[in-house]
């Protein structure tokens, strides 16, 4: 007799930490591997095939879960990630060619505040002060990175119609944990973050990849070298993939804002790789944002840390 398939266990709340400073590493690699893409390729159609490449990854980690295939309302809340994840990378290319990289990264570091108080108004982050302050000494810390990145020159820092829709597409991001955590407290979606991670990047990869037959010239992924494609599947693999499973498999214990907080963290890592390859851009203005990110990061361990 077959033995019945059962959903692992929930990571306890230090290996949800750990993996989410595994995903904040992979995220920060993956820059370099983006920038090695040809420009010539379309942007949308590239990440819809990432998330499929990222999906077919999946498929068979997903299908042992008892309850992988979703009932007509997991669907739905499947469909809601999907367009969060759509949302906020056709608002990332769209800005930009119509926003400064610095203001692009000075409001990306809103997410975490924003997950947390999308989370409130679902019921899934509870009011207190600790939290907040954690997320804003990280904000801190990741502006002041920011600023040091661009030599304290800010000038690029404005607010236009690029800035408005990547800051529409930042609150898509933060949306997708708090939809995630919602759908898993009202038991909505699949306890596997193997099924929750296919599900939502397989419905985001159509709707990504009908954005980009209706707005992108897609006869140009016939350039596409070997090169290329190998990098796409590199990632698909980890900078999707393996990403946002440790995201679906962290979101199980922690709440939507502690998860994002390691968003902090990927600037940290652009800046050690940046000081691997050039270490003549070592300066004292790093100095700031480091111990602020670092300290944020370490509040955040020590408070979810399991009292004896």
């Amino acid at each position: 007799m077959p033995q019945a398939r059962v959903a692992s266990a929930p990571p306890s709340a230090s290996q949800a930490h750990l993996g989410m400073l595994l995903w904040a590493v992979l995220v920060g690699l993956s820059f370099p591997a983006v920038r090695l893409v040809s420009e010539a390729l379309p942007p949308l159609s590239l990440t819809a095939l990432r998330f499929v490449i990222a999906s077919l990854a999946l498929w068979g980690l997903a299908r042992r879960a008892p309850d992988w295939w979703p009932s007509g309302r997991s669907l739905l809340l499947y469909a809601l990630m999907g367009l969060c994840l759509a949302g906020f990378f056709s608002a990332m290319f769209w800005a930009a060619h119509h926003a400064t990289a610095l203001s692009m990264a000075t409001l990306f570091v809103s997410v975490p505040l924003l997950a947390y108080c999308l989370g409130l108004g679902a019921r899934v982050e509870r009011l207190a002060w600790r939290l907040p302050s954690i997320l804003a000494l990280g904000a801190a810390g990741a502006l002041g990175l920011a600023w040091a990145e661009s030599r304290g020159n800010t000038a690029g820092l404005r607010f236009g119609v690029g800035e408005a829709v990547f800051f529409l597409g930042c609150v898509s991001s933060a949306l997708y944990p708090v939809l995630s955590k919602w759908g898993l407290a009202h038991r909505w979606l699949s306890p596997s973050a193997a099924a929750r991670t296919f599900w939502s990047l397989a419905i985001g990869a159509v709707l990504i990849g009908s954005l980009g037959l209706m707005f992108e010239p897609v006869g140009r992924l016939a350039r596409m070298t070997a090169r290329d494609a190998l990098l796409l599947v590199y990632l698909g693999l980890f900078s999707s993939a393996m990403t946002f499973w440790l995201l679906q498999r962290a979101t199980a214990v922690l709440t939507p804002g502690a998860v994002t907080a390691y968003n902090y963290l990927v600037p940290f890592v652009s800046m050690l790789l940046l000081f691997i390859r050039q270490p003549g851009q070592i300066g004292w203005a790093w100095l700031p944002g480091c111990v602020l990110v670092l300290t944020a990061i370490a509040l955040l361990l020590r408070r979810d840390r399991p009292h004896t």
